[in-house]
Formats: structure tokens, C-alpha cells, sequence
């Protein structure tokens, strides 16, 4: 498949509808079904690919969605550079609901899910992940935020759980005792995959909500986050179109390519890529 869009963003609904030209393709992938089709389309008249990661109408939660297909799949529409937007919780108490991160670390407490494309006996593929997400995209992200004119917090520390429920208050002020900055339910495998596929990945945290451990009452609610997000979704997607539309943007020398030089991964890259030094 020809390299359509060097841009993918895994997301909720609301940013595809403002692609111009907007087409949807269904790709397959060796991994299943993706959440969806991909919206394929132009910001500033650069070409980005669009997924929603729940699918539509939100049917896949976190802990069902299919994310090695969804990486796999953007990937195979020549998306080199993937960014995350997603809500979280915050386990600081100065960072309110509304605020923008953009977190360089993560902690993966997930399980059940497909975490690897490595799912079979044989060679092992051990690509580094200590700093896993892409430092010059982050970069991209925190500069098109200041263009933009949106408050946003450069690092920290996002803990994924696995869902769908929320955090006990127990659980949670572990969380805030470890020194983590934010709660998600859709950062790992994600991150993990992108690197194993070779590309470049950030994610764009929204705080919907202060979590249990910081909250009095009830503690966090479904509808406590999706009013929060609602209300500040359109923050988040001028940052994201400014990263599309830059025209520059390449994330270039930040080593996210070559994660697999010197091993052979037994699995299949997407994309038209040449497999050097990967013999």
C-alpha cells in the first residue's frame, strides 16, 4: 500500500469531521478488525489518517479495543508519527480538570490484553522502551499547544489501568504516593505496539476529573468525565490540527525509526518499509 498520510491520530470522534477531502478505507490487518475504518484526509492541505480507537459510538471500551490491529493499521496507510489524544484523571492535586499534559513516561498496569506483535515461539524482538514516546513529536505537540494559545504541562507520568472501572481510593493514592502525575485506561499496549512497528508516538492527555484518591464524595463518574471532556475537546483539537497542518513536522533524528535496527522482528511491518539491518 502506497504512503498516503505520514500522520495518524488515534482518537475519540471530532477531529476527522474537519479533514478536507475526507475519504474512509478499510484496511486489513494480520491482527483482526481495527476499531473502525480509517479516515484518510488534508489539514493545510497535509494529508493525516484518522482512527477512532473505541470504534463508533464508542462500542469497543478500553480493555476490548484491538490495538495491535489499530497501530497495524494506520501504519499500513503510511502513518510514520502517531499521536494519542485521551482522557485521564489526575493524581496531583494542581493539575485541575481541564489541563493539557504531555506525559514522557508511562507505567503499565493493563492485563488481558494483546500487548505484543510478537505472539508466537521463535526469535524474540527486545526493543527498547525506556523513554517511550517520541521526543521530537512531543516537541511538536507542546509548541503547536503554545501556538494555539492552550495551557499545557510538558511531562510526567501516566499510569494505565485496566478498566473499565475506575480507581479505588486505595488504589489511587498508591498511585499519587508512586510520584505518577495521571490515570488513563488506553496508553498501553499503544505506545509499546508503535514502538515495535518502529514509529514515532505521543500522547495528548486531557484531565477530566480529579481521581478518588483526591476526590471527597463519590469519587470519579462517568459523567463527570464526559462533560469535563466535552467541554474542552475543542482545545485539544486545534492543538492536533496545528500539528497537522505544520508542514515541517518530521520528528526527525529522534531514533523512533530505527527501534529495530539489528533484530529481525518475527512479525510483519506495515507499510512499505525496507527491513535494513534487520537480517
Amino acid at each position: 500500500m502506497a504512503v498516503l498520510s505520514p500522520l495518524g491520530v488515534i482518537g475519540g470522534s471530532g477531529l476527522y469531521e474537519l479533514l478536507d477531502d475526507a475519504r474512509q478505507e478499510n484496511v486489513p490487518t494480520p491482527w483482526g478488525e481495527a476499531s473502525g475504518p480509517v479516515t484518510l484526509g488534508e489539514v493545510a492541505g497535509q494529508p493525516v489518517a484518522f482512527l477512532a480507537r473505541h470504534g463508533e459510538g464508542h462500542r469497543y471500551p478500553a480493555h476490548l479495543v484491538n490495538y495491535r490491529a489499530n497501530v497495524w493499521a494506520l501504519a499500513a496507510v503510511g502513518a510514520r508519527r502517531l499521536l494519542a489524544p485521551g482522557a485521564v484523571g489526575s493524581l496531583e492535586e494542581t493539575l485541575l480538570p481541564g489541563s493539557l499534559v504531555v506525559v514522557d513516561q508511562v507505567v503499565d498496569r493493563t492485563w488481558g490484553r494483546e500487548h505484543t506483535y510478537v505472539d508466537s515461539p521463535g526469535a524474540a524482538a527486545h526493543v527498547g522502551f525506556a523513554d517511550p514516546y517520541c521526543p521530537s513529536l512531543r516537541v511538536d505537540v507542546l509548541d503547536a499547544a503554545r501556538r494555539q494559545d492552550v495551557s499545557v504541562v510538558d511531562g510526567g507520568t501516566m499510569v494505565v489501568i485496566n478498566g473499565p472501572r475506575f480507581s479505588s481510593r486505595a488504589e489511587s493514592r498508591w498511585h499519587s504516593a508512586q510520584g505518577w502525575s495521571v490515570v488513563g485506561m488506553t496508553g498501553m499496549p499503544e505506545a509499546s505496539l508503535a514502538r515495535e512497528q518502529g514509529l514515532c508516538y505521543a500522547a495528548v492527555s486531557m484531565v477530566t476529573d480529579l481521581d478518588a484518591g483526591l476526590q471527597r464524595g463519590s469519587g470519579v463518574t462517568q459523567a463527570e468525565v464526559l462533560e469535563v471532556f466535552a467541554a474542552n475537546v475543542a482545545a485539544v483539537r486545534r492543538v492536533l490540527l496545528d500539528v497537522a497542518g505544520q508542514a515541517d513536522g518530521g520528528s526527525s533524528g529522534c531514533g523512533c525509526g530505527s527501534a529495530l535496527d539489528g533484530i529481525d522482528p518475527p512479525y510483519p511491518l506495515a507499510g512499505e518499509r525496507p527491513r535494513q539491518g534487520r537480517r
